[in-house]
């Protein structure tokens, strides 16, 4: 008994040590640097892409009761869900359509946004890569 005590001992002193080790390491890692710049370049670059992105989500959010992912289609969806008496569903789906309906007016003033960046970038002279 008294040997299974100092092997629990020597195992808790060893493991105290690997800890009390390990501690400084942490602390001895490299603050993160300001940035140099504003990262304008990189924006001009990914802009077509993003443009792209941006009016493909439009384009979803606004189609017609068959187009996955749309605005109309959760609606019918919502109908649906009450028509039939669910109510946890139709509150599932409910919180789904409010949050689609806020999305559509932020995308929308995201592509007047990415316009006038547009703009911008072509006055600068950065070059932008073309959209795949």
């Amino acid at each position: 008994m008294l040997s299974n005590r100092k092997a629990v001992l020597t195992g808790a002193l060893a493991l105290a040590g690997t800890l009390l080790v390990a501690v400084p390491a942490q602390a001895e890692t490299k603050p993160a640097t300001a940035p140099k710049g504003d990262g304008a370049k990189a924006v001009c670059k990914r802009l077509p892409k993003t443009e792209q992105r941006v009016d493909a989500s439009v384009t979803r959010l606004k189609g017609d009761a068959t187009v996955t992912g749309s605005v109309a289609r959760m609606e019918q969806r919502v109908a649906n869900a009450k028509a039939a008496g669910h109510t946890e569903i139709q509150t599932l789906l409910n919180g789904r359509l409010t949050f689609r309906k806020n999305l559509l007016p932020t995308l929308e003033a995201r592509q007047n946004d990415l316009k006038a960046v547009a703009t911008w970038c072509q006055a600068q002279g950065h070059t932008q890569a073309p959209a795949k």
